[in-house]
């Protein structure tokens, strides 16, 4: 048995079979284990051929204990182990130098296709923004994420100064779909704030975040600084729920009914970034020269990643100025994708008897019309287990959205699949209903050149990462922007110096008062 060759020049999966697995191993206690001895088969995504084992960790004792070691104050903080703040920048420019090497970046670009299969184009763009925030945070980047103030004080001697405080032993829980930029800029940003944390990859793709994490081991990292366990979700379950007086936080990036049960076994100490129905509203405003492009960028946003993405385009509500234009280039740019180039691929988390089911609970909506898709892919070897399906819009009417059969047409189907509503002069207040009613809020677009229609959505709408203007979109979270949920005080942000201050550190405020005592002073009486 073989183990996975660390940033090689060649496939990293090369030469591996169910006879020569790679071996994954948990990282505890500054060491790479082999967790119980026990392991469970990893398949191929394209053929169902098991090609990896995994440590089915079951003891998570010493995770507990990795949990226990780290204070309530941190590994670091501004007034505790501040050389901290200079180590792990140069660790950040040394792996950002690292990914910027053809080798390396070429290494983790086919690591994460190979597993969770999308384009070259799209893999490539998670190492190159994951690369961007390491050189973002390189030198003093690190250092200035804890830049604090201060306010004078009554008298001399007195002044309040607040901090940025990390929260201390944290639990990081990372999704499959983007198995290298999630996981890597959430866990930089805890580190960076002064957390220890334990970290659980989804098991599906967790060979991307181990490499990753010997990468910043390679390039200089502390392996004590941290834990990665590789387990099944329930045995993270049970961790958490054994070790919750423990841990200070959990960020958890995923499904809601998950994110929920966490936060419920948390008491609210959580930062969650979960699912996400994502709209783009195309306005009245027609403008011909732009149909390619606004077409486009529709497809891109909801069938990249085969619509695994949490920010992809779940439903488009386009004024009837634009649709008869607008859908026929919808259904061309569609027919363009196949799995031949991985422009469509497997669907890790829907089977195609799941996803058929749910388009035809949609077709069933009195005037819903099948504008194209809606079929499982054929002539591939993708297991059962996951699911296939051509890239699918169906159109449904705006009185069926606004009505009876929102929580139908609002529910996420997280594969290639989209909404399409056409709505009139006079819908504004239809169409701004259900962007109201909606119960998560991620990302939005509003297509639009049209100021005074931007300000009217922009106003009555709440999410947090929201594009706006022509070449608006719904997709992407670059590290040159915050990018995270609205409206939800549990929200946790990525990419940016304010998304890893609000999710990896709080506030403290330190009140210096050192003034002398004023002469003559006596105890007063009491008032």
């Amino acid at each position: 048995m073989s183990r996975v060759p660390e940033f090689a020049t060649v496939d990293p999966f090369d030469g591996m079979t169910a006879a020569n697995p790679g071996i994954l191993q948990n990282l505890v206690g500054g060491e790479w284990e082999d967790g119980d001895g026990n392991y469970f088969d990893l398949i191929d995504p394209m053929n169902g051929e098991a090609f990896m084992k995994e440590p089915d960790t079951q003891d998570h004792a010493a995770y507990i204990s990795g949990l226990r070691s780290c204070p309530k104050s941190g590994l670091h903080n501004p007034l505790k182990n501040p050389e901290r703040y200079v180590y792990l920048g140069q660790v950040c420019a040394r792996t950002a130098a690292l990914l910027a090497t053809p080798q390396v970046e070429n290494y983790f670009t086919r690591l994460i296709q190979r597993v969770m299969p999308k384009s070259w184009n799209q893999c490539l763009g998670e190492v190159t923004v994951t690369r961007v925030f390491l050189e973002n945070l390189a030198g003093d980047g690190v250092r200035f994420l804890a830049r604090g103030f201060s306010n004078p004080g009554n008298y001399n001697g007195q002044e309040s100064r607040g901090y940025r405080w990390p929260y201390g032993p944290v639990v990081i829980i990372a999704p499959f779909n983007f198995p290298l930029e999630i996981p890597a800029l959430q866990l930089i940003g805890a580190l960076a704030m002064g957390n220890r944390p334990l970290i659980k990859p989804e098991t599906k793709v967790s060979v991307v975040l181990e490499q990753f994490v010997r990468l910043l081991i390679h390039a200089g990292l502390d392996p004590n600084d941290l834990d990665m366990i590789h387990c099944k979700g329930t045995v993270m379950g049970k961790l958490v729920e054994t070790a919750r007086d423990d841990i200070r936080l959990v960020q958890f990036t995923g499904s809601s009914g998950v994110a929920e049960h966490l936060s419920e076994v948390m008491n609210g100490a959580v930062r969650i970034e979960d699912a996400g129905f994502d709209w783009k509203v195309i306005g009245p405003d027609f403008h011909p020269e732009l149909l390619d492009y606004v077409a486009w960028q529709c497809d891109e946003d909801a069938y990249n990643a085969s619509g695994q993405k949490c920010s992809a385009q779940s439903i488009v509500l386009a004024h009837d100025n634009w649709t008869e234009a607008l859908l026929p280039k919808l259904k061309e740019l569609a027919s363009r994708r196949s799995l031949d180039d991985l422009s469509l691929g497997p669907v890790l988390t829907w089977t195609d008897e799941q996803m058929k089911a749910h388009v035809d609970a949609v077709m069933a909506i009195p005037g819903a019309e099948l504008l194209f898709g809606g079929k499982p892919l054929k002539g591939h070897s993708i297991p059962k287990c996951y699911g296939a399906m051509e890239a699918t819009a169906i159109r449904v009417p705006i009185e069926a959205v606004a009505g009876d059969h929102f929580d139908l047409v609002t529910t996420e189907l997280f594969g290639p699949f989209q909404v399409i509503v056409s709505w009139g002069d006079g819908d504004l207040p239809k169409v701004l209903d259900v962007l109201e009613r909606m119960s998560h809020h991620l990302t939005a677009a509003i297509v639009s050149k049209d100021v005074d229609f931007q300000s009217a959505v922009l106003g009555a709408t709440v999410n947090g990462t929201t594009y706006c203007g022509a070449r608006a979109r719904t997709t992407g979270a670059p590290q040159n922007h915050w990018f995270g949920p609205g409206g939800d005080p549990r929200g946790a942000g990525i990419g940016t110096t304010e998304a890893i201050q609000i999710t990896w550190s709080h506030h403290r405020e330190i009140i210096m008062d050192q003034g002398p005592i004023p002469a003559g002073w006596k105890i007063p009486p009491l008032s």
